[in-house]
């Protein structure tokens, strides 16, 4: 009884700290991924990394440069980081200009500017194994070279943001080497203006991008807007996504330059021409808006080697113009050959037709971000997720239940106090890093306090060490199980059991209460997945293997 009402009491703790907050840490349950999350408030120049309890364990700033959103950690511990200068030419959202990289205790140590009247980096950028940088660069092209590939005269924005893919080789302290490139300009099609040389069927041509597929957007010159970039280095090849298009794009990193801006070439044999893209087939004719399932998407990435997922493509669907509004977290399988190619269906439609996993809120439009955001997937199969517009960060398990939850304290006035309403708070895109990364052997981890003033005592974590500690003491065995599953559990609450295949299925549920057993003979072998909770909160999940 007196285990009860500690428990209670706990529980009514926790409920009382997650209503009342609302910057910072918002909810930790037990279970969470353990590690560092990185992240850069775009209204300031500093860099924060936080552990799982909201406390700030190192910062870094910049003397000048904002974020022009992308920021990671290397693996010798230094902050890459890009930065937005003032580029009147190159004004749309995501406009950057320049990348620092900072060591661990906050010394620049490397910077390169990209950002004059023809071109500007913009949105992301991505390290590579052997320390380059793939760098997504607008390219600015003149109304005469938009109509000598055919486009459409009628449209109201004559000259043309085109996009290019550069891949630099840090030089000493503030230059680089371009040792790769490709150009978007190299890789059109067009049916208007049979005079050109790139005229044909569209549909007939999905390699080729339509230089005349403006929806939504025949006024602006950023017609493509790549947003996201991520490189495998096992395929050699590498990820993009088109914000405008409503499409994610790989081509080859395996040709020269001279290939990427060709048809020939590299270990596909098709240069520069893309491989593969996903999302939206009325880009290149062959579909309606039935078949469309992007839509402004910011964030797409290969689920690395190691991950159950590896080789699948995890994507922030952003949600915009889809009826509701709302975002999504989506997973599809691209269909890869033995000789790392792509197939289509008919020869008409890359594959799949649909879906292999997707995440809404329960209720979807309180899970919404226009613009901006981002998700990477955790090793033990959860994922993290950027609602970029509110500056909120939550973590989601393999069950789509939510584990975790922050919401960036820091916004245009300043840094915001525990209870206040904050907006002006967003964020591009946030990173988790595990305890044991290479970039923080020898560094010193400390917490230092919430970000956020006037932080609530005692804190979410605090309470929730006490009620794992103190109160919990669970056991199941044997694992691996045949008949029977058993249980031991040292407390006396009454405690809800649930048994999930590998589809996240429920295939059985019962509640349990100190030593007990369940009877497994009607259970498949295989890997299963249980929880067990109280109410709405857990207090442990695992995995479990029937023989």
């Amino acid at each position: 009884m007196k285990l009860n009402i500690i428990l209670f009491f706990l529980l009514s703790i926790i409920s009382q700290l997650n209503n009342a907050q609302t910057v910072g840490l918002i909810e930790s349950s037990i279970g969470v991924t353990d590690g560092y999350v990185l992240f850069s408030p775009m209204t300031s120049t500093n860099t924060y990394l936080i552990d799982k309890c909201g406390e700030k364990v190192h910062e870094w700033t910049s003397s000048s440069n904002r974020p022009a959103l992308s920021s990671f950690l290397t693996e010798d511990g230094s902050l890459l980081r890009t930065g937005k200068l003032n580029n009147v030419r190159f004004n749309e959202g995501g406009s950057g200009g320049i990348i620092e990289r900072f060591d661990w205790d906050g010394n620049l140590i490397w910077n390169y500017t990209i950002s004059d009247t023809v071109s500007c980096l913009h949105h992301d950028i991505k390290m590579m194994p052997n320390g380059n940088i793939l760098c997504i660069v607008w390219d600015s092209r003149t109304s005469q070279e938009a109509f000598m590939n055919g486009k459409n005269t009628s449209y109201a924005q004559q000259y043309l943001w085109s996009e290019r893919i550069v891949e630099l080789k840090p030089i000493g302290t503030d230059s680089a080497e371009i040792v790769w490139e490709w150009k978007l300009f190299d890789h059109l099609i067009q049916d208007f203006d049979n005079t050109k040389l790139n005229y044909g069927v569209v549909a007939d041509h999905p390699e080729l991008v339509d230089i005349n597929y403006f929806p939504g957007a025949q006024d602006t010159p950023d017609w493509i807007h790549l947003n996201s970039i991520d490189y495998n280095e096992e395929l050699d090849q590498i990820l993009l996504s088109s914000h405008r298009m409503c499409e994610v794009w790989i081509i080859d990193h395996s040709t020269t330059t001279a290939e990427a801006s060709s048809h020939n070439g590299g270990n596909i044999g098709k240069g520069g021409d893309l491989l593969y893209r996903w999302g939206n087939p009325q880009a290149y004719q062959s579909g309606t808006t039935a078949n469309k399932i992007f839509y402004g998407q910011h964030h797409a990435s290969w689920i690395p080697s190691g991950n159950s997922q590896k080789n699948k493509i995890l994507v922030f669907n952003n949600g915009l113009g889809r009826i509701g509004d709302y975002s999504s977290i989506d997973i599809f399988i691209p269909p890869l050959t033995s000789t790392n190619n792509y197939t289509m269906s008919n020869n008409t439609v890359f594959l799949p037709n649909g879906l292999d996993w997707s995440y809404s809120a329960n209720i979807p439009s309180s899970f919404y971000s226009s613009n901006i955001s981002g998700v990477y997937p955790l090793d033990n199969g959860s994922y993290l997720i950027t609602e970029g517009a509110s500056g909120r960060f939550f973590e989601i398990n393999e069950f789509q239940q939510k584990k975790w939850e922050y919401v960036n304290p820091v916004y245009n006035g300043g840094i915001g106090s525990q209870g206040d309403a904050v907006s002006g708070n967003p964020v591009f895109r946030c990173n988790q890093y595990p305890p044991d990364y290479d970039g923080f052997i020898g560094k010193i981890l400390s917490a230092q306090g919430p970000i956020e003033l006037n932080p609530t005592q005692p804190s979410i974590c605090e309470s929730l060490d006490i009620a794992e500690n103190e109160l919990l003491s669970i056991t199941i065995y044997p694992n691996p199980f045949s008949n029977e599953i058993k249980f031991d559990l040292k407390m006396g609450q009454e405690m809800e059991f649930k048994l999930y295949n590998s589809f996240g299925q429920v295939i059985n549920f019962q509640s349990i209460q100190g030593d007990t057993k369940i009877n497994s003979e009607g259970i498949l072998p295989g890997i299963y997945f249980y929880e067990l909770s109280i109410g709405t909160k857990i207090f442990q999940n695992g995995k479990l293997v029937k023989q």
